[in-house]
């Protein structure tokens, strides 16, 4: 019997092969030094208190501290958390996560009066605060603020409103427990023969299986737990919508959506234009379907058919130093500063490359104002997907190197809306790179599924997720249950629109609503649509164009949040408020299905 290849433990892996976090901290003695200084000034905030409308100089110092009380916390939680991702085991790693939370905590507590007493300034004053000169560092941020002063309440109200926020989680909690531990989905034999646990992962594992008999028994075991489920489920997320929807309404906004398009500054045309520009494209999608019916050979095309790869992976290997050299060559239009900075990172000690045992799965890029933005993966030599996990990792560093490089702390840390851009910018320059040194036909048509795949699955489906958030929030705004059929009925329509006449339809997939974990934090998946949307274009700017164009890219990844998400987009290059943008990744959509035919 051959032996079980094991994980190293984390005291066997090479030094040369792990992150290198002293830019934070050089030792956990220096950690634990740092966390207690910054604890202790935590009762600093209360000297601040009832202070902030007395003069310029007083909110500014107020202000002043808390931002270099956040950039401590910052360096120390950042610490503490990456130190539990290199060995998830290691208690004495939770215990000072656990610690600093504690703490983080109760400094949010002690600094809760800030907001607050800010919005109170009446708006006179507020306007002679704002032009004086100890507060010019700190207008955009109270700008900001103030924002919000139409849709701040009472004291009284506002305290109500706390105190009903562990309700308000509630309805994700009990989506999170059943569907993680509760719900129990057996086990399917594999194409091998080996009886395997069915679950969240291996599902998705299954769906990938050459044997279509393996793939649809995984599907329709997996789905009979959700029917069995489906009235609970409901009622779940049913409390869900009408959470948001009564945040809304309690704080004066229009709709559950302007609520959550707000804090970006997004008009709902962004949204709106999103869902119209993906509806006049969807034909090119159903020929991509057809396309996967006939390769595949089969008579008709059902879901558990669309993630198994029409072409079998061809064998690709790339050692670390090899995956580095062809991101390196894939990202030579950033120029050589942009270069010069990742590939010494890459080489150097960034990352933490490899599996070993007990550390945290997947991969993640963590930036910092004051340190390395540091990248945890998970690499294995034989997968190509982890090059382009390595490349994408890599385009949120870079962001945040160039974010903290060019701002203050407090505008610094750039926002979700804008964060997968420079990741997927650079995944699509890899891909392109790939694609001009593909050595075969079938080399290339295997890139070229991989990037339709990609698109699908991060603009189209995410565009649908989206619209269905968007259209059961506005049934509750206008009064209509939100019962198991109706739930299903409208899930259905939209598979029918998004999968086109000629999809076979199963009747279990309409469950699939109830499954989707962003669905019980609504208005977040359409930021993965336009993220893409905006890398495609601006990929295709900055390698079509000179040094206008890549300065203004770069000029982009430099801005943090210093402007508002549609500011900084606009100014590299791409205005997310016109359709263009979107029109254009599913025009190079379109363009990639037509090859993949003419290539297969």
């Amino acid at each position: 019997m051959s032996k079980i290849k094991q994980l190293p433990p984390r005291s066997k892996v090479k030094p040369s092969d792990t992150w290198d976090l002293s830019s934070l901290f050089p030792s956990d003695a220096q950690w634990e030094k740092a966390f207690k200084r910054w604890e202790k000034r935590i009762g600093q905030y209360e000297k601040y208190r009832g202070t902030l409308g007395n003069s310029p100089a007083s909110l500014a110092a107020c202000l002043k501290f808390d931002a270099e009380f956040d950039r401590q916390a910052e360096r120390v939680g950042t610490y503490a958390m990456l130190k539990t991702t290199e060995d998830t085991a290691n208690s004495n790693y939770q215990r000072m996560a656990g610690r600093f939370q504690n703490a983080a905590s109760r400094a949010a507590q002690a600094a809760s009066f800030i907001r607050p007493e800010i919005m109170a300034i009446p708006a006179a004053k507020m306007k002679k605060l704002l032009a004086s000169k100890p507060l010019a560092a700190y207008r955009l941020l109270l700008e900001r603020t103030l924002r919000y002063k139409k849709h701040t309440l009472s004291k009284k109200e506002e305290n109500l409103l706390a105190m009903q926020s562990e309700m308000a989680a509630a309805s994700g909690q009990i989506f999170r427990q059943l569907n993680d531990a509760d719900l129990k989905f057996g086990s399917i034999k594999n194409e091998k023969g080996e009886q395997i646990e069915l679950g969240h992962s291996s599902f998705a594992a299954f769906l990938h299986s050459p044997k279509r008999t393996v793939r649809k028994a995984a599907f329709d075991q997996y789905y009979e737990q959700f029917s069995a489920h489906e009235n609970t489920l409901a009622a779940t997320l049913n409390g869900s919508i009408q959470r948001d929807v009564f945040g809304a309404k309690a704080r004066g906004y229009d709709s559950a959506l302007q609520k959550a398009l707000y804090a970006d500054n997004v008009p709902q045309s962004v949204y709106d234009n999103l869902i119209a520009s993906v509806h006049d494209h969807l034909p090119a999608l159903y020929r991509y379907y057809e396309l996967r019916r006939r390769k595949m050979r089969i008579k008709d095309v059902h879901q558990y058919d669309t993630y198994v790869p029409i072409l079998s992976e061809l064998e690709t290997r790339h050692t670390w130093k090899q995956a580095v050299k062809v991101i390196m060559a894939a990202l030579k239009p950033l120029g050589g500063e942009y270069c010069r900075v990742l590939e010494k990172g890459l080489s150097g000690r960034w990352c933490d490359r490899y599996p070993s045992r007990a550390k945290q799965s997947g991969a993640f890029s963590c930036g910092t104002f004051d340190a390395d933005p540091y990248i945890l993966m998970n690499y294995q030599p034989d997968v190509l997907d982890h090059v382009f996990t390595l490349a994408h990792e890599a385009g949120h560093s870079m962001h945040s190197y160039y974010s903290a490089g060019h701002q203050p702390y407090i505008y610094y840390d750039y926002t979700i809306f804008v964060a997968e851009v420079a990741s997927t910018f650079n995944e699509q320059l890899l891909s392109r790179h790939l694609m001009n040194k593909a050595g075969s036909d079938r080399q290339r048509a295997f890139l070229i599924n991989r990037d339709i795949d990609a698109i699908r699955g991060t603009i189209i489906r995410q565009t649908m997720f989206a619209e269905f958030e968007k259209t059961t929030h506005e049934l509750a705004e206008a009064g209509e249950p939100l019962t198991v059929d109706r739930f299903k009925s409208v899930y259905l329509d939209l598979l029918k629109k998004y999968f086109g006449p000629d999809f076979a339809l199963d009747d279990c997939l309409a469950l699939e609503c109830f499954r989707i974990p962003h669905f019980y934090r609504a208005f977040y998946v359409y930021k993965y649509a336009t993220g893409l949307s905006a890398a495609i274009a601006l990929s295709e700017r900055v390698t079509s164009g000179g040094k206008q164009e890549l300065n203004d890219y770069l000029g982009f990844l430099k801005g943090g949040c210093s402007k508002y998400p549609l500011d900084l987009l606009r100014d590299a290059g791409v205005d997310m408020q016109q359709r263009a943008p979107v029109d254009t990744a599913l025009d190079h959509f379109a363009d990639l299905v037509e090859e993949l035919d003419r290539l297969l």
